[in-house]
């Protein structure tokens, strides 16, 4: 297997792990040699040997006036922008340029997590997420992921629950 589960102090301090830190959150770190193809939840559930759908992707996007917003997925599924605009009261959501998207967040394209991003937006969480016992969310790097229960991210950033995998 090409992962490792991280000792202490052997995992990246980033802003992620800091904010756990801070609000005491429950996760197992890992780490894992980064591949970006464009499909990073694809490439961390074959190096991490779990299902797609347990590899939640953190998208940053942003409604028609500019409005950034955080969406967890699974790693199988797409953002029906219509319904979430819908959900919203907005007209139109799209994904952010990856410029855009790492000056919101502060992170990297590949390693955006909820947790500790620079700028607070409003997060958003694909309801089936809480239906898994553990899933593997970005801690704030690329190549570091998390494996956390589902329930400590709701009780963590406290997303707006939507359905709009597609």
């Amino acid at each position: 297997m090409t992962h490792k589960k991280a000792k202490e102090n052997t995992y990246p301090v980033t802003a992620g792990i800091r904010f756990l830190r801070a609000h005491k959150g429950v996760y197992v770190p890992h780490v894992y040699p980064f591949e970006y193809h464009g499909h990073v939840s694809e490439t961390c559930a074959r190096l991490m040997g779990v299902d797609l759908h347990l590899v939640v992707k953190t998208l940053v996007m942003e409604d028609e006036g500019g409005h950034p917003f955080l969406i967890l997925m699974p790693g199988d599924k797409e953002v029906s922008t219509k319904g979430l605009a819908r959900i919203m009261g907005v007209k139109k959501v799209s994904p952010c340029i990856p410029e855009i998207a790492e000056k919101y967040s502060g992170f990297k394209v590949g390693g955006c997590s909820p947790f500790g991003a620079r700028r607070a937006m409003p997060v958003y969480m694909e309801e089936k997420i809480l239906e898994q016992e553990s899933v593997y969310i970005n801690g704030g790097k690329r190549g570091f992921i998390l494996e956390m229960n589902p329930e400590e991210i709701r009780r963590l950033i406290q997303p707006v629950l939507v359905n709009v995998g597609i």
